[in-house]
């Protein structure tokens, strides 16, 4: 069987004589789609973009697209005096990517200089951007903004946070999820100090009565329940010391009429972080991440390849499969960057390799 093969921007690419390759069918690690009887074969290069890039969330919106996730100045509370927040990508075939500026116009100051985890969802032509905002990693609030076009620039829809719980005050990455009804719910990780289970963060989820209102009916999803979710033993958190135990950046993907919370846990800053899931008959749950005591289940840690991948979506690529992006840092340590790979849906659940 002869090829004519050909190197280009990281894809390796082979065909059968005569079949030329558009860029942007993707098929990544070398597995192989069946196009017009012939086999393609592509692969992604990860990091998929090489600047800072954490907690990646990507879109389609028309025939492209779009990225948007945390800098380093947004990680850092570093964004100082700059008028727009949180960097955008854009790109035609979900492995090509190019920067597209900077999404939110800064909210009031006195709420913090530290933005965390962007997602976008779109309901009746418009787009909404959650998000939260904090001193550091203390009093962070989920907030919402507003565009009509998925770059932005996005404007606080209320003055008012979406979710800023009482006790104690922290509540991060938020996502929004739409239920084959059309009723909208928000996930969310939020604070947990009662010993219930292990302290620390963990998920929890409302509905939304519009996209710039919760019902107020928080209700709590998932607490962590194992030593590989640890985040840090005795740390010193509201005036006392806790084993502190971390969920969070909920993704939820309806599958064969079951809900799959998919979460991070663990510490994003070492190799103990990774991603699973947990799966429920109802939106609301109660679910179950039965099966996981040794670990996280769908992505971990790969040295030399992949640190403590993690805070994923998922997205249809071109090829119509599904992919999870994620961040992970580099073997040095230097930056969390966005990386893709496909996942599978196994007997045993949902499983994906980094890349």
């Amino acid at each position: 069987m002869e090829y004519s093969s050909g190197f280009r921007g990281g894809k390796a690419i082979g065909s059968k004589t005569g079949l030329v390759v558009p860029t942007f069918w993707l098929i990544p690690a070398w597995i192989a789609a069946t196009v017009g009887r012939k086999e393609v074969f592509m692969r992604i290069s990860n990091p998929v973009y090489n600047g800072y890039f954490a907690d990646p969330f990507v879109w389609k919106a028309g025939d492209e697209y779009f990225a948007i996730g945390t800098g380093p100045d947004e990680a850092g509370g570093a964004v100082r005096d700059k008028p727009l927040i949180f960097p955008l990508l854009r790109s035609r075939d979900l492995m090509n990517w190019v920067a597209a500026g900077d999404a939110l116009e800064r909210p009031d100051p006195a709420l913090g200089s530290t933005f965390w985890a962007p997602e976008v969802a779109s309901s009746k032509g418009r787009f909404w951007l959650y998000y939260s905002v904090g001193r550091g990693d203390a009093r962070h609030q989920i907030r919402v903004a507003v565009s009509d076009s998925p770059l932005g620039p996005y404007r606080d829809a209320r003055t008012e946070s979406l979710v800023f719980p009482d006790n104690p005050p922290f509540a991060i990455d938020p996502h929004p999820f739409q239920d084959d009804d059309g009723t909208w719910y928000l996930f969310y990780a939020r604070d947990f100090l009662d010993s219930a289970a292990r302290s620390g963060t963990a998920l929890a989820v409302d509905r939304l009565t519009a996209m710039d209102r919760v019902a107020g009916e928080g209700t709590t999803v998932l607490r962590a329940r194992h030593d590989w979710q640890r985040f840090m033993a005795n740390r010193p958190m509201y005036g006392a010391q806790y084993d502190w135990h971390t969920l969070e950046g909920p993704f939820v993907r309806k599958r064969g009429g079951r809900y799959f919370c998919f979460f991070s846990a663990g510490r994003w800053e070492n190799d103990t972080y990774g991603v699973d899931y947990a799966v429920a008959d109802s939106v609301l749950g109660p679910y179950s991440d039965a099966g996981n005591e040794a670990g996280p289940r769908v992505l971990r840690t790969i040295p030399g390849r992949a640190i403590g991948p993690g805070h994923n979506s998922i997205v249809a690529g071109p090829d119509g499969e599904d992919y999870l992006v994620y961040h992970a840092w580099d073997p040095q340590m230097t930056a969390r960057r966005m990386q893709i790979s496909r996942l599978d849906w196994t007997p045993e659940g949902p499983r994906c390799e980094a890349e």
